[in-house]
């Protein structure tokens, strides 16, 4: 799954695909990459980010939605507004991913079930501007997985199928850099509950602080390299992720992850 935010105000590149025009260029250019998936957003979810009105996350997205679809392109809209969601429907999304679990919607349940589409449930324990003080878990890869499957319960008696869904443990979302680390530490333990799982670790602010060297350990002083230098570490993450039995990996730079994908195809097909 590609990446294509079109906000002024994503971490890694806000503003940089905000015209129509240069989003669609950019979809194709993931596509040509090697993405099955894009993903278009018109609402930036880092830590700390503003909500945006469902008019203007519309405006932003459905053009994109449209136009990429009408090239054959298999789209996925990323939003949290039931309403927004079904606009892109509308023009052509496959896929609907809420990163709040269709918790922030109510009506967000009843437009996927509706739509027969596939939905992705990610673990959520708030908006943008509280997450980071609702970091607080004993053992996170437990608790994650156990609100995910109430999730799933949930969305299952709101009329939705199970083939209909997939999860996601929420990498960054509520979570600090140990609790990321854990959750992809013990992600056999999601892929585990039966469900597809979708896994976006990309460019991600835990990522921006690695060892200097082998057996170095993590600096928590160390000033964090930019966004936009993390994905060769995104790569990696994505191939533990594979090797998980993820279902998916959401990424900025699909060509990085498609080469560190296809070493591990490789070995696989002649490994004895």
């Amino acid at each position: 799954m590609g990446v294509l935010n079109v906000t002024p105000d994503s971490f890694s590149d806000g503003g940089v695909w905000s015209d129509p025009g240069s989003a669609v260029a950019r979809g194709l250019a993931l596509v040509a990459a090697g993405a099955e998936l894009v993903d278009v957003g018109g609402e930036s979810t880092r830590p700390g980010a503003r909500p945006v009105d469902a008019e203007t996350e519309r405006a932003r997205v459905v053009p994109v939605v449209r136009e990429l679809a009408e090239h054959g392109v298999s789209v996925s809209v990323d939003t949290m507004k039931a309403s927004v969601a079904a606009a892109c429907l509308d023009v052509g999304a496959v896929l609907v991913n809420d990163v709040s679990g269709g918790l922030a919607d109510p009506q967000m349940a009843q437009v996927a079930a509706a739509a027969g589409v596939t939905f992705v449930v990610t673990h959520w324990r708030g908006p943008s501007d509280r997450m980071d003080e609702l970091a607080v878990y004993d053992d996170v890869v437990a608790e994650v997985g156990t609100a995910l499957q109430r999730r799933v319960d949930a969305l299952l008696a709101a009329g939705l199928s199970p083939g209909q869904l997939v999860v996601d443990p929420g990498f960054g979302f509520a979570k600090d850099a140990g609790h990321n680390w854990a959750l992809l530490a013990g992600l056999d333990r999601i892929t585990g509950l039966g469900h597809r799982v979708l896994v976006g670790t990309s460019r991600k602010r835990f990522l921006g602080r690695l060892p200097a060297r082998p057996g170095a350990g993590l600096d928590p002083q160390a000033e964090p390299s930019a966004a936009l230098e993390r994905d060769m570490a995104t790569a990696a993450t994505s191939l533990l992720a594979a090797q998980a039995g993820a279902w998916a990996v959401r990424v900025h730079d699909v060509g990085a992850t498609r080469s560190a994908l296809g070493v591990w195809e490789m070995v696989s097909g002649v490994r004895v």
